[in-house]
């Protein structure tokens, strides 16, 4: 039996972001939430976690869709960031408004359909 995909996911890995938002965990939440807003997302829950001052955020939203999830380290200017969606949220939408606060010089994108069971090419 082949399945629809039942959801979208879009991993991110952000270069070259100055390390003062990568750090700010204030900011890491307004993004965040404002990307699940955009997507068309309703937000569920938020746990987020600053390492102290000037060090990483590792966080995660958790979506009535899925979640958007996050890591970073400012000494490095990189952040890996996962956005999975289900139904009508568009993963895409919040992966691209994170690259654009975050104001990442290269973001390297990688997409996956999940759920697409029987799917040629699905099996690993």
């Amino acid at each position: 039996m082949t399945l629809p995909p039942q959801g979208h996911h879009v991993l991110l890995d952000l270069y070259g972001v100055e390390p003062a938002p990568l750090a700010d965990v204030a900011l890491i939440e307004a993004t965040l939430t404002e990307a699940a807003r955009r997507a068309g997302a309703r937000v569920l829950g938020t746990q987020l976690h600053p390492f102290g001052p000037g060090q990483g955020v590792t966080g995660v939203l958790l979506l009535a869709e899925s979640h958007i999830s996050i890591h970073t380290w400012p000494e490095h200017g990189y952040a890996a960031v996962d956005v999975f969606m289900c139904g009508d949220a568009e993963a895409m939408a919040a992966a691209s408004l994170i690259g654009a606060r975050l104001r990442a010089e290269r973001i390297e994108v990688r997409e996956c359909l999940r759920g697409t069971a029987g799917a040629e090419g699905s099996d690993v």
